[in-house]
């Protein structure tokens, strides 16, 4: 084993990241129909759909599941989303677009990782971090219509450029609005991917670099930052509080969020042991955090103490968000990448890192492959607007019984409401979508919803979906 991965391709990073390119291109055109978070990628896809539909004002994003209202609201500054708008100009609208340019970048973002790495670390190391990095969550998300392993990619590019401009005498303005664009870019398109920001602490306070160099860099952070602020604190709730939709979570108390953080801290642990690099590498991360005390690494150390600091912030501020869902994780996981990788270059005999990498590599990738693959019923949704289009416009308003999930009504092409089962059983709710417009009543039966009976009329019944009328229903 050790002769055969002692040939050069396999200790070349840039095989490694065509590979699992190449691996996650498979099934990249599927509907973002899985199971883990289809919701976070519909939302996405819907904002898409209406730049390429509707209007193209990236100021004014906007989502099908608000009812009667206009649809737009605060949400994540839509980077990926309008992306994958400007690719349908070319090429005529499909959402897998956008799983490819997030896949694209997520890519990159290893490359840039790995050349991050080397300037700090051995080659092993970097090697390693960035192989553990391509298997962690990372694999399943980069090829997702979802904007965190994107952001954070575009976050580690500028990580590259900032470390080139305090470091290199040639091309530092070159180096230096890469950096500034690139990060502007990341921390927009996901907030939470700033807190790395913290480790340019690093920079400045090392003495050896020049004060001037400082002060600019501080200037040109605080330019990055002011539309970052901007955009999140005062636009996004300007557009709740003007088109009455309240759609993206901006977090809560502090002390609220700590509160539920240790009420669900068993879930919470969870993503680090388990979601981020599976149990082989986290095993491995803390065999590296070993090494670093023994041998007094202080400069894994400060990357771990600051990095993780910083990110309990955001779990805090998310609270039970955050031990809620899984991808809350992902900013942090570069980091614990660096530190598992570090340790298993502890290890003297090279065939020992092989086996370790090995593992990390199949643990990792077969526990996401359930991603790569949809089921019938799933699949089943792509019918729905074509099912629809049958006896009703595109303009028609319809109500789905998802509870809070809009998928369906991505799918169905159409705007209108998601409710639960209870919602839909009262004559009185449905009376008032009706006055503010709806047309038709959809009960999934399968998926995502959940078989119901209602006392009206019935146009659509199929193993999958039952479609009632609301139209010209009247209520006593």
């Amino acid at each position: 084993m050790k002769s055969f991965f002692a040939h050069p391709i396999f200790k070349d990073i840039r095989f490694w990241i065509v590979l699992f390119f190449l691996i996650r291109m498979v099934g990249i055109t599927n509907p973002p129909l899985e199971v883990a978070h289809n919701w976070r990628q519909t939302t996405g896809t819907m904002v898409t759909r209406n730049f390429y539909e509707d209007s193209a004002n990236i100021l004014y994003p906007k989502i099908d599941f608000a009812g009667e209202k206009t649809g737009i609201t605060g949400m994540e500054f839509p980077l990926l989303n309008y992306l994958d708008y400007i690719v349908s100009e070319v090429f005529g609208y499909q959402h897998w677009y956008g799983r490819l340019i997030n896949l694209i970048i997520s890519s990159l973002g290893i490359w840039f990782f790995f050349r991050l790495l080397k300037r700090y670390f051995t080659q092993e190391t970097a090697f390693n971090a960035s192989i553990i990095l391509l298997a962690s969550i990372w694999f399943a998300y980069s090829r997702k219509i979802m904007p965190d392993t994107f952001a954070c990619s575009l976050v580690i590019m500028g990580f590259y450029y900032a470390s080139r401009y305090f470091e290199e005498t040639q091309r530092k303005w070159w180096h230096l609005t890469l950096y500034a664009a690139l990060t502007l870019l990341g921390v927009l398109a996901k907030l939470p991917t700033g807190y790395l920001l913290i480790l340019y602490a690093l920079f400045i306070f090392n003495r050896q670099i020049s004060i001037h160099l400082k002060i600019v860099f501080f200037i040109v952070s605080g330019v990055i930052l002011a539309p970052i602020a901007w955009w999140y604190f005062s636009w996004v709730p300007y557009l709740v509080e003007k088109y009455q939709f309240w759609h993206f979570f901006m977090g809560k108390p502090i002390s609220i969020g700590a509160k539920e953080l240790i009420e669900n801290l068993a879930d919470g642990l969870k993503h680090f042991y388990d979601a981020a690099l599976k149990f082989v590498g986290f095993g491995l991360f803390l065999v590296g955090l070993l090494f670093a005390f023994k041998k007094k690494n202080k400069l894994i150390l400060r990357i771990l103490g600051l990095g993780f600091a910083a990110f309990l912030i955001i779990a805090l501020k998310a609270g039970f968000t955050f031990t809620h869902h899984s991808y809350y994780i992902i900013p942090f996981v570069p980091i614990m990448a660096l530190v598992a990788g570090f340790g298993i270059a502890g290890f003297k005999s090279k065939t020992l890192q092989i086996v370790f990498l090995s593992a990390i590599m199949l643990e990792g990738t077969l526990n996401q492959l359930h991603d790569f693959r949809l089921k019938e019923h799933e699949r089943a949704f792509v019918k729905l607007e074509s099912d629809l289009d049958r006896f009703s416009k595109r303009s028609d308003l319809i109500v789905v019984n998802t509870i809070d999930n809009p998928t369906p009504i991505y799918f169905a092409h159409r705007k209108g409401w998601v409710a639960s089962n209870e919602q839909l059983l009262d004559e009185t709710y449905r009376k008032s979508i009706q006055q503010k417009g709806c047309k038709y009543v959809v009960i999934l039966k399968r998926y995502l919803g959940g078989d119901l009976y209602l006392e009206l009329p019935v146009v659509v019944n199929n193993a999958d979906w039952v479609v009632y009328s609301l139209d010209k229903v009247s209520h006593k």
